[in-house]
């Protein structure tokens, strides 16, 4: 009986191991993949990449009104916060693709 429980821990150690390999290169995907986001109806436009870093920002310079600056402040806000949350969508996605048939829980990873 201890034999066969041997065997099954040696082939589990090759599926996370197996895991650990696709896993780090999703995550070198992920990386190179950009999503892009608006706000304000498109006068401010960001590309962020899968670290979180901002590729490219565009600002309409109607958006600029030297006397509304806390407008410009909130779409800058607005769309730095649903691009950080498409990146973590993003990532959420794909590891739940990677771990599918594991039978963990939710929100593990």
């Amino acid at each position: 009986m201890f034999n066969g429980g041997n065997m099954n821990m040696n082939g589990m150690m090759k599926k996370v191991q197996k895991m650990q390999k696709q896993m780090q290169q999703m995550q070198e995907e992920i990386k190179q993949r950009t999503i892009d986001v608006t706000s304000g109806g498109g006068a401010v436009k960001i590309t962020m990449n899968g670290e979180k870093e901002v590729k490219n920002l565009v600002i309409d310079p109607a958006a600029v009104d030297p006397e509304d600056v806390e407008m410009l402040q909130d779409l800058l806000s607005a769309a730095f916060n649903e691009a950080t949350k498409k990146v973590d969508e993003m990532m959420a996605s794909e590891m739940s693709k990677l771990t599918a048939g594991l039978g963990l829980p939710p929100g593990m990873f």
